[in-house]
């Protein structure tokens, strides 16, 4: 069968290149064939990568014109219906679902790395009472680096799966430490005994050795740690690849990770949709804010909408709204959850916002859950955090594996100066 390629005339030479198509894609090291203007081989140039490739990737399928979203083939709206968190951190590591002995055994081992050093307490106890919880857990997760020395022994299979074990057992542990950090509350030890949402929970919630668990929240909570679960070659995966294909450690890969997220336009995008409801505040002046929007006044922008990679409706977006009406259900109902509604109303209707596929994104419905199940705003992104960690890891071990994998490298256009003589100090 003859290949595709896409041939390229140089209308200055009039010489024709052939260039290979591959996977609907051509190799950017392929235009280096064709002289440039400087005498190089030609670049391409792409700031925010927003048509380059940059790996080949079996984790996550995404089409945004049509909103689907599979991790590992298996579409998003049945892995969040029908499995647990654990469950999906397997399927997303090893590439196909478990069997109930290997789901057993691979819940054993995440259960066994819960613990932390107590030394990682006292490095915690060192941030100030009001440091911010993304903060810390970067901090936290780049010095898990020191205590995990045979981490950097990245080439055996077996000592990257101890990693990935330890990395989602502790992390959960870390995150709760901060979380009752910033509350001058003492820490809660792992109970091994619960599951591993309930067990984050109770780390988080505990007072005076007693919690009571709610089901629902806890279920809510993981079905949105899935939907976080990897999302393709977003700012803090191609953070952590990027940063992996140094080789370096599985810890501060996903360091790099938390630090890309830690961003208001990665991580932060829920706090933001609050934010834009607290200003809103009434329903009655929801009308005004869309006009506003709309004429650009004073740089109001509508929250929580639109995406990237999607130009339709984000099908995590669809399953938000569902664990957000069962969230209220129990909680009771949020006055902001009106306006949230209405703004969804308006623009799903309105043809400025239709034209400009203008959808509710994951994060719109997402706040006002965390909000409802007791985490303050600034907390949002841990979660998040906790919920990517299976992407960024598998991610990583793709990278690693992937025998085109070299380290990154990116090229620029210069827009410097020319060369220009040295000038000596007392010159200048």
């Amino acid at each position: 069968m003859e290949s595709e390629s896409l041939t390229v005339v140089d209308n200055r030479t009039g010489i024709e290149y052939s260039i290979p198509i591959v996977d609907g894609a051509i190799r950017a090291t392929d235009l280096g064939q064709i002289t440039g203007l400087d005498g190089t081989g030609l670049l391409s140039f792409d700031p925010a990568y927003l048509n380059t490739a940059s790996c080949r990737s079996a984790v996550t399928y995404i089409d945004g014109d049509v909103g689907i979203l599979r991790y590992r083939g298996y579409p998003i709206e049945q892995v969040a219906e029908q499995a647990g968190f654990l469950e999906t951190c397997y399927l997303l590591l090893e590439g196909e679902l478990p069997t109930p002995s290997a789901l057993d055994r691979w819940s054993d081992d995440v259960r066994s790395h819960t613990y932390v050093h107590t030394n990682i307490n006292e490095f915690l106890a060192g941030f100030r009472y009001d440091a911010h919880p993304m903060g810390m857990l970067l901090g936290a997760v780049g010095a898990l680096s020191t205590f995990y020395p045979d981490a950097k022994h990245i080439s055996d299979p077996e000592n990257r799966y101890l990693q990935r074990v330890r990395l989602i057992a502790k992390l959960p542990t870390i995150a709760a430490y901060i979380f009752r950090h910033s509350r001058g509350l003492p820490y809660v030890l792992p109970r091994n005994d619960l599951d591993y949402i309930g067990n984050f929970v109770n780390m988080t919630f505990e007072i005076g050795g007693r919690h009571e668990p709610n089901p629902v929240l806890q279920r809510a909570l993981e079905i949105l740690f899935i939907l976080h679960a990897d999302h393709e070659q977003n700012c803090s995966t191609s953070a952590v690849r990027s940063v992996g294909s140094s080789q370096v450690d599985p810890f501060s890969a996903v360091s790099a990770g938390i630090a890309a997220l830690y961003g208001p336009l990665h991580g932060g995008a829920n706090e933001a949709v609050l934010t834009m409801l607290d200003q809103i505040d009434d329903l009655a002046n929801v009308p005004a804010f869309v006009e506003a929007v709309k004429d650009g006044s004073a740089g109001t922008r509508l929250m929580g909408f639109g995406h990237r990679v999607y130009k339709s409706y984000d099908p995590r977006a669809t399953l938000v709204k569902k664990v957000a009406d069962s969230v209220f259900a129990e909680t009771g109902l949020n006055p902001k959850l009106e306006i949230a509604l209405e703004l969804e109303r308006i623009a799903l209707e309105d043809e400025y916002f239709v034209s400009r596929k203008l959808y509710p994104n994951v994060d719109f419905y997402s706040g006002l859950i965390y909000q409802a199940m007791g985490y303050s705003r600034e907390y949002f992104t841990v979660l998040f955090a906790l919920g990517r960690l299976p992407g960024w890891i598998a991610q990583w071990e793709e990278m690693l594996t992937d025998p085109e994998t070299k380290i990154a490298r990116p090229r620029q256009i210069y827009t410097g100066v020319a060369e220009r003589p040295f000038v000596p100090l007392e010159n200048r």
